[in-house]
């Protein structure tokens, strides 16, 4: 129930509002016939903003005005405006209300959240005081994680980013802007389209939906990837910032701590530089712990911590939902017997897990027909770290000798962590062991939980590469080290400190030496350099130059790495073309039609690589849509498994030599497909002459173009073959609706068309359903009754249980902003 303050501020921001709206029109009215339109609406959003604020803070809150509360004002309308857009998108595309209609449904949302945010910036109920020192944070990390792009530009534009991520975020946000949404389905990227079941491109998280935009703008793909690369580390840095801060630790410690997590082996070299997906969902992680940590103490709205845990669940990265379950249970054993605590925790938990469904069912759903079956359990000792690798985290130089992809040995310092952490072990308090895990029992727990998981096994259900894992245990050591160090370092007993220190030192050297005895001079420069550092540190200990000192030591390991390990050799070199427009102009003769290539990236010489000459008239991964071509080449997790049977396409699409000889079977496959083009790589396949019905369009060196002479059936849809049926007329209505009109019908009526038959597809006759199946190539083929003087196929797709996921989801929000008004935020207002 509301309180009767609740009701009466409620009432007062309602007279506020219109208040304020008659303020907007008014000014709005007063200049219209002066100056343009746009200007006019501008400055009337900007008058009737700071209206808001004054009425808000002197009528319906009764604080007084301050600058801190100026500036936070407008950013959190922001957020209520992105709410609202959302609202007024999912009611329109998704549940198909009038969209004369559709604002009336986010204002029933928006007004009560806009409330909420209000309350909690105005009355200084969020905790803010911790601002600029995360901003603070943000601005060195971001200086800093530009270091890799000045070494190679294309650092954050590598192996997976480049094949998978970037061109698929150019092709979402290009979608969005014309207005298609939601985003589940992406029939010119075939076996990768399903994006609902690759979950990993966030189609649910509207700051990657806004990124994907951002990605369009800047129409560069390299420039892109360093942007929203750079955005994420900062995210991560900033609430790994806050997440100390709430444990205790000391403002310097913190900023150490937070600076040094997003620079650390794992997540520079493999997260940010190629599997773009895991941080984009870790980033979010520190920010859920903290605002768990927080609404347990009732100092955060529900909602808020609701918003912050559902955008790590959304970024569709498991392993960041793991992390969160781990966060949870962490926090039930820090909160003891404390039964109303563990109560809002539990009913925080039921709502944040509601959304679950709608991002994760459709990979479960999908498994299937794909690749994944989701019942893996075994260990090929693939990226599975030893113990000696996770302890030796603080040499700059140490390239641990696990089995990466192809080799025995990892080309780059994948578990590092901090060049501090290690050497400073010796000189903390551990007296105050006990303390600390009193303190901080949750980050504890999830330091010993994951670094057992680190060892493995290699695959586990829907996760596999243990090492993985290491980006997890080095936040949970952030943390209890953030504590440890906040109280100081001890000096008693000197001599057997400094002894016990320099031998990690040393035997961190030795480790690196051992792995790769070749780096040998590298591993000295290491050594020297911690050596010095530590010894700064342990001069200025009780000064405050000490932060100072471990944030140089940061750069000058990011320095050192960059100088010795520029790229990540360990996975996939690509080295794509990085400018739209030059994609697109050198393919501009795919455009309008469907592209079968038939390549394999491994017969590609790695000097035609390097030159990125091999990109001339082959792509591989997602590329093809950065270039504005329909291509059954795509990058794709999950995979549709009888696609691949029959074209032998891999992850990344490459194929066998058979596949062009699949094509012109009796069955008509390469009619099915409804391809324009074939593109052969020589190397792979030699093409004498074109089959009947096409033409050579090119021959060189690498490639051969075959083009269909003649044009396909039903071009406004995707029906590419039909049997015992005549029809009329076939029309496609954006990825998931078709209609096909037809006349009498056979005994055995079916009709095929050129989309992959996914789980979700539902086809109906005049409101009758039909059955729906896929051919030994995966294509979607719809059954009609026989005996039928004519009618309309009506075919839709949506995940499975998509409308109960999203019921579920929407449920979840309704919980948290529930539990939100429900229990009022502590403290008085300043009167």
């Amino acid at each position: 129930m509301w309180c009767k303050t609740s009701r009466s501020e409620l009432l007062r921001f309602a007279l506020v509002g219109g208040a304020n709206t008659a303020v907007h029109c008014s000014v709005y009215l007063a200049l219209w016939l002066l100056v343009p339109y746009l200007l006019a609406h501008l400055v009337a959003t900007v008058a009737a903003t700071l209206c808001s604020y004054l009425l808000n803070c002197r009528f319906t809150f009764e604080v007084a005005p301050n600058r801190r509360t100026l500036l936070l004002f407008p950013l959190s309308n922001l957020a209520v405006i992105g709410l609202s857009t959302a609202v007024v998108a999912v009611s329109v595309a998704v549940f198909d209300v009038d969209s004369r209609l559709a604002p009336v449904a986010a204002g029933l949302v928006v007004v009560p959240v806009t409330f909420l945010l209000s309350r909690a910036v105005l009355t200084e109920r969020l905790p803010l005081l911790e601002w600029r020192g995360a901003v603070g944070v943000g601005v060195a990390v971001a200086l800093l994680s530009q270091v890799p792009v000045l070494v190679n530009p294309s650092f954050y534009f590598w192996d997976d980013s480049a094949a998978q991520f970037l061109p698929m975020w150019h092709r979402l946000g290009e979608r969005l802007l014309a207005g298609d949404w939601p985003l589940g389905l992406d029939l010119d990227s075939w076996m990768g389209g399903n994006l609902a079941a690759e979950s990993l491109f966030g189609i649910w998280n509207p700051v990657h939906l806004l990124d994907c935009l951002l990605v369009v703008w800047l129409g560069d793909l390299a420039i892109g990837a360093a942007v929203v690369k750079t955005q994420f580390l900062v995210t991560l840095g900033a609430g790994t910032f806050l997440l100390c801060r709430c444990y205790g630790a000391g403002r310097g410690i913190s900023s150490v701590l937070a600076v040094a997590l997003p620079l650390s082996g794992f997540v520079l070299y493999f997260q940010a530089a190629t599997w773009a997906g895991g941080l984009m969902g870790f980033a979010w992680l520190p920010w859920a712990w903290w605002a768990l940590r927080r609404v347990l103490d009732g100092r955060l709205p529900v909602f808020v911590t609701w918003m912050l845990c559902y955008l790590c669940v959304s970024a569709g990265d498991p392993y960041g939902v793991l992390a969160l379950g781990a966060v949870f249970a962490g926090l039930l054993a820090e909160t003891g017997r404390n039964w109303s605590r563990i109560r809002r925790l539990v009913l925080v938990g039921v709502a944040v897990g509601a959304s679950l469904p709608l991002i994760f069912f459709p990979v479960l759903e999908t498994s299937a027909v794909g690749w994944r079956s989701g019942h893996e359990l075994f260990n090929i000792g693939q990226l599975v770290p030893g113990i000696g690798d996770l302890l030796n985290a603080s040499t700059p130089s140490f390239v641990p000798q696990i089995l990466s992809f192809g080799s025995f040995r990892m080309s780059v310092p994948a578990t590092y962590f901090a060049w501090f952490a290690v050497p400073l072990l010796a000189w903390l308090d551990w007296r105050s062991a006990g303390g600390l895990w009193r303190r901080c029992r949750c980050a504890a727990l999830i330091a010993g939980g994951y670094f057992l998981l680190c060892l493995g096994p290699s695959n586990v259900w829907l996760f596999r590469w243990p090492l993985r894992h290491v980006v997890v245990l080095h936040l949970a050591v952030a943390v209890l080290l953030a504590v440890s160090l906040s109280r100081g370092l001890r000096t008693d007993h000197f001599k057997v400190r400094l002894a016990c220190s320099a031998g990690t030192v040393l035997l961190g050297g030795y480790l690196s030496f051992a792995a790769w005895p070749a780096l040998a001079p590298k591993h000295l420069v290491s050594l020297a350099v911690i050596t010095v550092l530590l010894a700064a540190v342990l001069i200025l200990h009780r000064k405050q130059l000490m932060a100072a000192v471990l944030h140089l030591g940061t750069a000058c390991a990011l320095a050192l790495q960059m100088l010795w390990f520029p790229a990540n050799r360990d996975v996939a070199v690509y080295n794509f073309p990085t400018s739209i427009a030059e994609l697109r102009t050198r393919y501009a003769e795919f455009h309008g039609g469907t592209v079968l290539q038939i390549a394999d990236r491994t017969l590609i010489p790695p000097d035609d690589v390097a030159s990125r000459s091999a990109w001339k008239h082959l792509l591989f991964g997602n590329m093809h849509a950065a270039a504005g071509v329909a291509s059954l080449v795509s990058y794709t997790g999950i995979g549709h498994d009888a696609l691949h049977t029959r074209l032998c396409l891999s992850y990344y699409g490459a194929t066998c030599p058979q596949a062009y000889d699949r094509l012109w079977q009796p069955d008509g496959l390469v009619d099915r497909l409804k391809v324009t083009h074939v593109v052969v790589q020589r190397r792979l396949r030699e093409v004498p002459e074109a089959p009947a019905g096409w033409q050579v369009t090119r021959r060189d060196a690498d490639v051969v173009v075959l083009k269909r002479e003649t044009a396909l059936p039903w071009p406004a849809g995707r029906l590419s073959a039909s049997r015992g049926v005549r029809v009329l007329d076939d029309r496609q209505h954006g990825q998931r609706h078709e209609t096909v009109r037809f006349g009498r019908t056979a005994d055995r009526a079916e009709l095929v068309f050129a989309r992959l038959a996914w789980p979700g597809y539902q086809a109906t006759v005049d409101g009758r359903r039909v059955p729906v199946v896929g051919t030994d190539a995966g294509l979607l083929t719809v059954r009609l009754p026989p005996g039928l003087t004519g009618g309309t196929l009506a075919l839709s797709w949506s995940p499975p249980g998509f409308a109960l996921h999203l019921l579920l989801a929407c449920t979840g929000a309704l919980l948290a902003l529930a539990l939100s008004v429900a229990a009022p935020q502590p403290g008085r207002r300043t009167r």
